[in-house]
């Protein structure tokens, strides 16, 4: 893609290793320990944190991708903005996203069809820096392979904004990834508590019981939830854990979720 507007990343080397043949080998462990475990798949809920310590997590909601046999024709990224203010939907004006496995394209024709959506602007400053849409990216490709990316950075927006946004994408050819962390910095035992709390909201799609505190990508998830509530679609938990039980201080931790959609 020489010649063309490239957004470089952010965080790698920090959140995940830059060497490509290091990261390749760290994303296929972490599939591989999530199991081979077949079945019907729309989307996925996952954290998105260094691959130390939510990497595993992540890995039990792709290794279920890697399997679900579906030729996606293009991945649709959503999650929190945590450096830029925003109200409403950032996306891109740049043509791919690299990564230290290759870039990744995106989908440019749906990009720009969006921007006439008076909740979504053009914004390359919100993604400059943006860690929660590009960890997913090496996952993505060790499983999906290089299809288009509909990256979409989410701030304070109504669960309906972000639903009727998601709706107007999710078709039967594309993969939706909602990228999350749970709770923030309380002890183990609080956040265990509080994680199984959401979970069970996310489950039961009660989108009322899920605050910012209770996952730092609530506005995309309480969206998400609403559509996949209206669709008749159900959400399966597949892990649960913090970044104490990854060898993480566990006088505050924070909480990762692995989830399912289908």
């Amino acid at each position: 893609m020489n010649g063309v507007p490239v957004r470089r990343p952010a965080v790698a080397g920090i959140f995940y290793p830059d060497d490509p043949d290091q990261l390749r080998g760290d994303v296929e462990r972490y599939i591989a320990a999530g199991g081979h475990v077949a079945g019907s798949l729309r989307g996925v809920i996952v954290p998105h944190a260094g691959y130390r310590y939510s990497g595993s997590v992540a890995g039990e909601a792709y290794a279920r991708v890697a399997v679900a046999e579906r030729d996606w024709r293009r991945v649709v990224i959503a999650g929190p903005t945590h450096f830029v203010p925003l109200h409403g939907i950032a996306v891109p004006s740049v043509d791919a996203f690299a990564t230290p496995l290759g870039d990744v394209a995106l989908d440019r024709g749906a990009l720009d069809a969006l921007t006439s959506h008076r909740h979504i602007v053009i914004d390359d400053h919100a993604h400059l820096r943006e860690h929660s849409l590009e960890v997913q990216l090496p996952f993505l490709l060790e499983t999906v392979g290089p299809v288009p990316v509909v990256p979409l950075g989410v701030g304070a927006a109504a669960p309906d904004v972000v639903a009727d946004v998601l709706d107007e994408l999710w078709d039967d050819d594309t993969l939706v990834v909602i990228s999350t962390d749970l709770s923030h910095y309380l002890p183990y035992e609080l956040a265990r508590e509080r994680d199984q709390r959401t979970s069970a909201a996310i489950a039961a799609f009660d989108t009322d019981a899920i605050a910012p505190h209770d996952a730092c990508g609530a506005y995309v998830l309480r969206g998400f939830l609403d559509l996949a509530r209206r669709r008749e679609m159900s959400v399966r938990e597949v892990a649960l854990r913090s970044s104490g039980d990854a060898g993480g201080s566990r006088d505050s931790v924070v909480g990762y979720g692995a989830f399912v959609v289908a």
